[in-house]
């Protein structure tokens, strides 16, 4: 038996599951922007009591590792953490791009050497947290923080076509209007994807230090002070 619990916070939404060896036994997600805070544990207790697990059987916890919203990933760490801590179970992380392109890719009918994916998340502006890979989720170019102009993937672009998805590919569209750029629609991480993938690291465990393990923020987290008149 692997009782693991899965949180995906990266986003403006937030989603819990919980999984037995791989195999899906509740879930919530919230659509509500900026939940995570409020509802977090709410959701927790709730796909825990319905699938009918204690907290002290569970085995392990995933998280989404980011890269993503800094308080999304701050607050879904730090529980994450913290049931680690209280239970001493290991801890599971995953790139939450790994998990949007896995989603993306079950949304691509046709698999050629020439389809790439390219999940993006928003990271204001006109920059997004991104990365490419081809059909099998091998990585062709790793996880990074890239400001989007007309020039764009346009290797890739040439070579076949590049499937857009996640909340930062919307605001990309009128940008990068190559032909090969198709652009996928309402596709976000979930943790019932994020924990089945969770689950393929079990074996081996690949665990996370617990003491020490921080999301994958990949971007300085900036607070500026208002500026008085």
């Amino acid at each position: 038996m692997a009782l693991l619990l899965s949180l995906e916070t990266s986003t403006q939404t937030c989603s819990v599951a919980v999984h037995n060896k791989g195999v899906l036994l509740a879930y919530q997600e919230v659509l509500e922007p900026r939940s995570a805070a409020s509802q977090l544990a709410v959701s927790i207790q709730h796909v825990l009591r319905a699938a009918t697990v204690k907290p002290s059987e569970l085995q392990g916890i995933i998280v989404a590792a980011g890269p993503g919203s800094y308080t999304g990933l701050r607050i879904g760490v730090a529980t994450a953490k913290g049931i680690c801590y209280a239970l001493r179970i290991p801890l599971i992380a995953v790139n939450t791009l790994d998990v949007l392109a896995s989603l993306g890719r079950d949304q691509i009918n046709i698999m050629s050497e020439d389809v790439f994916l390219c999940p993006m998340l928003d990271a204001r502006r006109m920059e997004v947290y991104c990365k490419l890979v081809n059909h099998r989720l091998q990585e062709l170019e790793p996880t990074q923080a890239k400001i989007i102009d007309e020039q764009s993937f346009l290797d890739y672009l040439i070579k076949g076509r590049v499937y857009f998805f996640g909340d930062g590919a919307s605001k990309c569209r009128s940008i990068m209007n190559h032909p090969n750029g198709i652009f996928l629609e309402n596709i976000v991480p979930l943790a019932t994807r994020l924990g089945e993938m969770g689950y393929a690291k079990w074996p081996s465990q690949d665990f996370e230090a617990v003491d020490s393990f921080e999301p994958f923020y990949l971007k300085d987290f900036l607070i500026r002070k208002p500026t008085l008149s």
